[in-house]
């Protein structure tokens, strides 16, 4: 699996594309194959406010119920909807279609201290 290059990455597995104030956050390929067949979703409501390190979700699959942690913090703007009736698409798409939030970042410094996709498959392989 290769890893998108504009992606930053955490040694918990998640993503986050950021574009200008905004991240469109994830979890990684690595993440979905280790989980199986993920069959539940739990994603926080518009609005809520998440802080990077802490759990804002989870993903659920027929294995373990696993957290998932906020690369960054911000303002939840978007939900993806799609992935309540069809969680199995973190199987399928995990850094493409199956992204999980989207939020306005309230401390973009942040995004720094996060891996690259290089640094990422390195600590993959360690």
């Amino acid at each position: 699996m290769s890893y998108p290059d504009n992606f930053k990455y955490t040694k918990e597995h998640e993503w986050v594309l950021v574009e200008g104030d905004a991240g469109t956050i994830g979890i990684t390929d690595h993440a979905q194959s280790e989980l199986g067949d993920i069959v539940f979703v739990d994603l926080p409501k518009l609005g809520a406010a998440i802080t990077k390190g802490s759990t804002f979700g989870s993903v659920e699959s027929v294995k373990a119920v696993s957290d998932i942690y906020a690369p960054v913090s911000g303002e939840v703007t978007a939900i993806n909807d799609a992935l309540g009736t069809a969680p199995e698409k973190l199987n399928a798409d995990p850094h493409g279609a199956a992204w999980l939030i989207k939020v306005k970042l309230s401390k973009p410094e942040e995004v720094s201290g996060l891996l690259s996709a290089a640094d990422y498959q390195k600590y993959l392989g360690e």
